[in-house]
């Protein structure tokens, strides 16, 4: 089994000397070749030979800005026996408007300059972060039903199709609280999307925090998994729980060490096990010593594929 980490796990400030995440950005602003070789020199430490992308400043232009060119990104990850084995994409998740047509457009063209990173330095996966669904209760309520997820499954459906030919694929992240984590929001939106175009990336993790069980969710379509975070949950958050911005930080606390909360693993494992070439990536809190946390946890996982 290969195993990828998501660089969120660097994100501590501890980790950089500052006392701030503004200060980790600002780190890598002032010189972002000494960031990225500590970030790739300390991944390489940790044991996986895999990374995910994910949000400034550690997406994909922040490397190449720090290497001078996607060839220069990829030589970075070779000389370190590692590569991409996927980026996040937070352009739905955060995009104030997904009606337009030409915000859809532009997200396509995005997504495909992505995909054009991700396979130069030696992966073929995008994860999509989906949009949040809307606090219960507030008014007037936006229902997550047929009418409304279908102009987004017409995009996805693009937006795959753009990846597709240049040999990536799109895959669906389960983020609690979107409109694609609680069992049957991502039955819908597997039902919508064209199974040649659109994957699916299951999070134990998050599926627990909306109730869900992550083994029953992942089963029912097995076939479409490209890719899957490892991460565990104490159990669901509050139904009332409000969200907005600030909702990946309430999820914190509801986030635990693999094996200390619900995720029945050896099941996962075998699960996991089962889809032979899909990265397994692990997806730990930011960490303060992210090189320990990384080897703690691929040393978990191997245990659970062998027990």
């Amino acid at each position: 089994m290969k195993f990828a980490v998501d660089l969120v796990t660097f994100y501590h400030p501890g980790f950089w000397g500052v006392e701030s995440y503004e200060a980790v950005a600002a780190i890598a602003a002032a010189d972002p070749r000494a960031f990225w070789t500590k970030l790739l020199d300390s991944v390489a430490d940790a044991g996986v030979t895999g990374i995910e992308l994910t949000f400034p400043p550690f997406d994909w232009r922040s490397a190449v800005a720090a290497f001078g060119s996607v060839d220069g990104v990829a030589a970075a990850l070779s000389a370190r026996g590692l590569v991409v084995a996927s980026g996040f994409v937070v352009d739905l998740d955060r995009a104030p408007d997904l009606a337009g047509s030409a915000a859809q457009a532009h997200i396509v063209a995005e997504t495909e300059a992505y995909a054009r990173f991700v396979k130069a330095c030696g992966g073929d996966v995008l994860v999509i972060g989906l949009p949040c669904r809307q606090t219960f209760n507030e008014q007037p309520p936006r229902f997550v039903d047929l009418a409304s997820m279908g102009p987004l499954a017409d995009l996805l459906n693009r937006m795959g199709a753009a990846t597709a030919r240049i040999g990536v694929r799109c895959a669906l992240h389960t983020e609690a609280h979107s409109v694609f984590c609680a069992p049957r929001d991502v039955d819908l939106l597997m039902l919508l999307t064209d199974p040649r175009y659109v994957f699916f990336c299951p999070d134990p993790a998050h599926i627990i925090l909306e109730g869900g069980d992550p083994l029953v969710v992942a089963r029912r379509h097995t076939e479409r998994i490209v890719i899957a975070h490892w991460k565990d949950a104490t159990g669901p958050m509050p139904r009332e729980v409000v969200i907005d911005h600030g909702i990946y930080d309430r999820h914190k606390p509801y986030f635990c060490p693999m094996g200390d909360g619900r995720v029945d693993w050896p099941a996962w494992a075998t699960l996991m096990g089962a889809v032979t070439d899909a990265w397994s990536v692990l997806e730990l809190d930011a960490a303060a010593d992210p090189v320990a946390a990384i080897r703690d946890g691929r040393a978990f996982a191997q245990s659970m594929i062998s027990a």
